[in-house]
């Protein structure tokens, strides 16, 4: 094989990636505009975006790489103004080309269905300096020796975070290392519910209220949310353990949204401090055994009575719903054909808390909560619960927003939902350096066939891509938390959700492999990782439902449809 030439890891290579990018990016939304033609105009697109899913599906995922792509692209463009960024650059246009070859089959998937003929696609696609750029940053030997860089630097670049969060990190970094790491594996392989003393620590380090405004006894600003800090505490945790420190973050993140949005002032006074302090400790009962992420189907029936409400039907998938002491319910207050989603209204209930997997909760007034955790492949310690709501009592003041807010339940739980999405593509990108980080230890460890495994091409050029893409949804994720702290990116969230789960999937499955019959062992923790990963994509809004209810529609919203 003849050699490569050496790709020039400069300022003008960014330029070109970003020229490249902006292209990509105008075909895409060219793409959209096309299949929002299709679904205006053609007759036998009956139920329109129903029928256009696969189409929609691929090019929520282009728009998504164009989203990672376009931030890691940046990123090396910030590296180069404050020192030598060499490895930066290199890592960011390794990402870029990956992502152009992503791209392009993506459209070569769908593209005949909405009618993009073979000189537009070839005008984009088939261009020398497109293919050019591809060849010289996916070249074999190039991808080996970044992968080599890479494990002498110890990390996949540079944090370009602002001092405060770098110290914020460096502070739940220790955490996640003494606190949480040496009792994970005991927790996955026990199937132990979350012990005290991580839930102390990191009740007492302030992670319960990153969401939940000062005057509320929490560290938000009052006019608004921190949520780059919420980003970095969960990314840390998450290092740590997914299911054991970097998750009990998201139950109080979607409860304190929720109320924010829609509480009245004396619920806000009530609840928040408490939940500031992890006192009690929540869990969200929205998801229900027949409608899934169907949310506006939920069917659990709130009947008013004297001084309050009763709760009848049942609720599965309820994160934490055993060791918490408050539940915010979604249930139905209206019942008529044809309510949807303004029939549903929001509650909050109180109830023992406990590490039981089942249990039983009987009220005075006669009803009854009940509990049972559904066994699971990973994401072990916090526990998901399949919960009976047997005419169980909630006070009228528990009614969120009180009676003016009786049918905003949907619109409530969809505010908290967009923090809850940011917040698990943080915890993706943790589980993704966990992952990331015991592959390369376990590479320059173990010898194979007389070299250790990252003296092998195969190998770094593994890393090298792997890097790559990890420190794209780290930087991704970043944006999007920014684009929030302005009150912007609910689109956004979704957006790195989807990307930066499935990267975890991929990347912890590169990474057990790189363990080979080990990495399938319960002994050591990367497969942990791997099963762990798996739950990324479907809870908080599965990927599908995101992908073309709530991404797919909002881009067809934002482009003009093209016949």
């Amino acid at each position: 094989m003849s050699p490569s030439p050496v790709p020039d890891a400069s300022p003008s290579a960014i330029a070109d990636g970003l020229a490249l990018h902006a292209r990509l990016d105008t075909f895409v939304t060219t793409a959209w505009g096309r299949l929002r033609g299709c679904i205006e105009h053609d007759a036998t697109l009956v139920d329109g975006l129903d029928d256009a899913q696969v189409v929609s599906y691929e090019l929520v995922f282009a728009s998504a790489e164009l989203h990672a792509m376009r931030e890691m692209l940046g990123y090396a463009q910030a590296c180069t103004a404050t020192a030598a960024a060499e490895l930066e650059i290199t890592l960011a246009l390794a990402f870029a080309a990956d992502a152009t070859v992503k791209i392009r089959q993506r459209i070569d998937r769908v593209r005949h269905a909405i009618g993009i003929d073979s000189a537009g696609y070839c005008a984009v696609f088939e261009q020398a300096d497109l293919l050019d750029f591809c060849r010289r940053w996916l070249a074999p030997a190039h991808l080996a020796a970044t992968g080599g860089r890479l494990l002498a630097a110890g990390a996949c670049g540079r944090s370009l975070l602002p001092e405060d969060k770098q110290i914020i990190a460096a502070s739940f970094a220790r955490v996640a290392d003494e606190v949480v790491a040496p009792l994970a594996e005991k927790i996955h392989r026990e199937d132990l519910t979350i012990p005290d003393e991580i839930l102390r620590e990191i009740a007492d380090m302030g992670c319960f209220a990153l969401s939940i405004p000062e005057r509320f006894g929490g560290t938000a600003p009052d006019g608004g949310h921190d949520n780059l800090a919420m980003v970095v505490v969960t990314e840390e945790l998450s290092r740590g353990s997914l299911a054991a420190a970097g998750s009990p973050l998201t139950r109080p993140e979607i409860m304190a949204r929720a109320l924010l949005a829609g509480g009245d002032h004396d619920q806000l006074a009530k609840w928040l401090p408490g939940v500031a302090q992890g006192a009690p400790l929540c869990a969200i009962a929205v998801t229900e055994p027949d409608c899934g992420s169907d949310v506006a189907a939920v069917r659990l029936k709130a009947t008013q009575t004297a001084g309050g409400w009763l709760l009848n039907g049942a609720k599965t998938w309820c994160t934490f719903a055993g060791k918490a002491g408050l539940v915010l319910v979604l249930a139905r207050t209206n019942p008529e054909a044809g309510a949807g989603h303004r029939g549903l209204s929001l509650f909050l209930l109180e109830k023992p808390s406990t590490d039981e997997h089942a249990f039983e909760f009987r009220q005075p007034g006669g009803g009854t909560l009940s509990g049972k955790a559904i066994p699971t492949l990973g994401y072990r310690g916090m526990h998901s619960y399949t919960l009976f709501f047997d005419n169980v009592f909630v006070p009228a003041d528990n009614l969120v927003g009180g009676p003016g807010a009786e049918g905003k339940g949907f619109y409530l739980t969809m505010a908290g939902f967009a923090g809850g999405r940011l917040q698990t593509a943080a915890r993706a990108c943790g589980l993704m350096r966990a992952a990331f980080d015991a592959a390369a230890r376990y590479a320059q460890e173990r010898k194979v066939f007389g070299k250790r495994l990252a003296d092998y091409q195969l190998t770094l050029a593994k890393l090298a891509l792997l890097g790559a893409s990890l420190r794209a949804c780290r930087e991704m994720t970043y944006h999007v938390a920014r684009l929030m702290d302005e009150g912007q990116g609910q689109m956004e969230a979704s957006l790195v959700k989807l990307y930066a789960c499935r990267a975890a999937e991929q990347l912890t499955r590169e990474a057990l492999q790189i363990h080979g019959g080990m990495g399938y062992s319960e002994e050591t923790a990367v497969s942990r990782y791997f099963v762990d990963a798996r739950v990324l994509s479907i809870f908080e809004g599965a990927e599908e439902t995101l992908a073309l209810k709530v991404v797919a529609r909002e881009k067809l919203a934002t482009v003009r449809g093209i016949v």
